[in-house]
């Protein structure tokens, strides 16, 4: 029930989000988006009854993905926006470490993995002359992203999981991957709204279903 009260909730704030991201409005932001990411940890906190390595180590990602939500708002401060995408990064190898104790190496993480790869290879050789000094940066950052992808894909292979759970971390992984891309076409190729409109749900979605996870696993 609570569940699906936080979900409920969670559409006004998604479609607040989007409105005010669309009008660059910062107090606007401020007033839904830390408010959007909180309900993911409450999810979370909701879904756990007994805690293990797992639900800690998800639990752990979800606040900083939290934090880095709240932090990439103020773009225009370079120490709290470096922050929260040191929060982010941080929040990746938690979900990595977490989806991979569990994992065991399978014909979908060897299919996925390639597919993961080959797209972060081609997306890295298209952006290289736009990074500049973030090359290194954005190369760590597609290392993380796609070992996290990795990681969920091979914790679909640990067949002695809930099905439920590991489609719901699968999915969420692959979702927060893609959202990803528009992030990165957002700030290196062409800032537009249109990015956004469809990075800011796939993220959300993904953050949910992690989040939803717990419950299962």
């Amino acid at each position: 029930m609570e569940q699906n009260l936080i979900l409920i909730a969670a559409l006004p704030l998604l479609a607040g989000l989007l409105y005010f991201e669309k009008k660059e409005s910062i107090k606007g932001l401020l007033s839904v988006k830390p408010v959007l990411s909180a309900l993911f940890v409450v999810t979370a906190f909701l879904q756990i009854q007994e805690y293990s390595l797992y639900h800690s180590l998800i639990l752990s990602g979800l606040i900083l993905s939290l934090i880095g939500d709240i932090c990439l708002i103020f773009f225009f401060h370079k120490k709290v926006f470096t922050a929260g995408l040191g929060a982010f990064l941080t929040g990746h190898v938690m979900y990595t470490i977490a989806f991979s104790q569990l994992g065991e190496i399978g014909w979908i993480m060897a299919i996925v993995g390639s597919i993961c790869i080959l797209i972060s290879t081609t997306i890295f050789i298209k952006l290289k002359s736009s990074l500049g000094n973030m090359k290194l940066p954005v190369v760590g950052y597609i290392l993380i992203i796609t070992a996290m992808v990795l990681g969920a894909s091979s914790f679909w292979d640990q067949k002695t999981l809930n099905i439920t759970g590991r489609s719901l971390v699968l999915g969420g992984a692959i979702l927060f991957y893609i959202s990803d891309i528009f992030v990165a076409r957002h700030r290196f190729v062409q800032k537009e709204f249109l990015n956004r409109a469809i990075g800011l749900p796939m993220y959300y979605s993904a953050q949910f279903m992690i989040a939803f996870s717990t419950g299962y696993l």
